[in-house]
C-alpha cells in the first residue's frame, strides 16, 4: 500500500520531472551530435564544467540566466576542442571524448580550488525558484508535477520540442541527419560535412553544459565534486533508448528519473529498514539497463556514426 501511495503522490512525480530535466538538456545535446555522425563521450566532463561555470558566474554576482549562458559558452569551448580533433583531423571519437571528459572535470576542480582556496564547504547561491503556472498548477497530481517547476525545467521540455522540430521539419535538420547517414551524398549536394558536424558538436556540447548548470542553478544551489555522478553516461544510454529520437529520449529520461525518485522514497518505508540501501541505489541503473536492452533491439543507428569523412575518399 505504501508503494501505491508513493506512485500516486504529486511530490513523487514532481521530483521525477525535476530529476529528468538535466538529463533532457544533455540528451538533446548528445542527439544533435550523434545525428550528425559524432559520438561525444565528453558529455560527463562537459556537464561538470557547465555546473561549475554557471555556478561561479552567479556566485560572483551575475544574474541566473547569465550564469546559464556562461555555462553554455564553457561547454561550447570544449565542444570546439572535441569537434576540431574528431571532425577535420579524424582522430578517434572514443579517445577524444574521454580526454575531454578528463580535461573538463580536472579544469573544474582546479579552478574551484584556485578561486576558493579557503572554502571548506560549498558556498550557496540563490537558485531559480519554482514558478506556478496559473490554473494549470491547480490540477490534481498533474499540476504540481508539471506546472510548478523552475524555469529551467520548462526550458528543458521546450528544448526537446525545438530539437525535434528542427531535426524533422527544417532544412537544417535534414542536412544534419544527412551528414550522419551518408556524408558523401551530402557533400555531393554541396553541403559542408565538416562545418555541419563541427557546428552540431559545438551546439550539442553547449546544451550538455546547460544540463550541468541545472544542477547548480536550479537543483542544489552549490557546486560540489562528483555532483554530476554519472549522469552524462546515463544520457548516452538514453540516446540509444530513444532510438536517436528526441521524443522517445524524453520518455526515457522521465522513466529513469521515476526509478530514481522511487528508490529514494522507498528507502524511507519499512522495506528500507530491511533491504540494504545499496540495493535501492542500484535499482534505477538495473531497470534502465533492462529497458535499454528491450528498446535497443529496434533502434536504428545513424549509418555514419563514428565514421570519419574525408572529401574525395570512397
Amino acid at each position: 500500500m505504501e508503494v501505491l501511495d508513493i506512485l500516486l503522490s504529486a511530490s513523487f512525480w514532481a521530483a521525477a520531472v525535476r530529476i529528468a530535466s538535466p538529463l533532457i538538456f544533455a540528451t538533446m545535446g548528445e542527439i544533435i551530435c550523434e545525428r550528425a555522425g559524432v559520438l561525444n563521450l565528453g558529455i560527463e566532463g562537459i556537464m561538470v564544467i557547465g555546473a561549475f561555470a554557471g555556478w561561479m558566474a552567479v556566485y560572483v554576482g551575475a544574474p541566473l540566466w547569465f550564469g546559464v549562458a556562461v555555462a553554455m559558452g564553457a561547454g561550447m569551448l570544449f565542444g570546439l576542442l572535441h569537434a576540431t580533433l574528431t571532425v577535420p583531423f579524424g582522430l578517434s571519437q572514443h579517445v577524444v571524448g574521454l580526454g575531454v571528459t578528463l580535461l573538463a572535470t580536472s579544469t573544474s576542480y582546479f579552478a574551484y580550488r584556485l578561486m576558493l582556496p579557503e572554502v571548506s564547504s560549498p558556498p550557496k547561491i540563490a537558485p531559480f525558484q519554482p514558478y506556478e503556472i496559473p490554473l494549470l498548477s491547480d490540477v490534481p497530481l498533474i499540476g504540481p508535477a508539471l506546472f510548478a517547476q523552475t524555469p529551467m525545467t520548462y526550458a528543458a521540455f521546450l528544448l526537446a520540442g525545438l530539437v525535434a522540430f528542427t531535426l524533422y521539419r527544417t532544412p537544417l535538420g535534414l542536412a544534419l541527419r544527412s551528414v550522419g547517414e551518408n556524408p558523401a551524398a551530402a557533400a555531393a549536394q554541396g553541403l559542408s560535412v565538416t562545418g555541419l558536424r563541427m557546428g552540431a558538436v559545438i551546439v550539442g556540447s553547449g546544451l550538455m553544459a546547460v544540463g550541468g548548470a541545472f544542477l547548480t542553478l536550479s537543483a542544489f544551489s552549490s557546486f560540489f565534486f562528483e555532483m554530476v555522478n554519472g549522469r552524462g553516461w546515463i544520457c548516452i544510454a538514453l540516446v540509444v533508448f530513444g532510438a536517436w529520437k528526441p521524443g522517445k529520449a524524453v520518455l526515457g529520461a522521465l522513466l529513469y528519473a521515476a526509478f530514481d525518485a522511487f528508490q529514494i522514497r522507498l528507502q524511507q518505508t519499512p522495506i528500507g529498514a530491511v533491504v540494504p540501501y545499496q540495493f535501492f541505489l542500484m535499482m534505477p541503473f538495473i531497470l534502465s539497463i533492462l529497458a535499454l536492452i528491450a528498446m535497443s533491439r529496434r533502434a536504428e543507428v545513424p549509418a555514419a556514426l563514428m565514421v570519419a569523412f574525408n572529401r574525395g575518399e570512397r
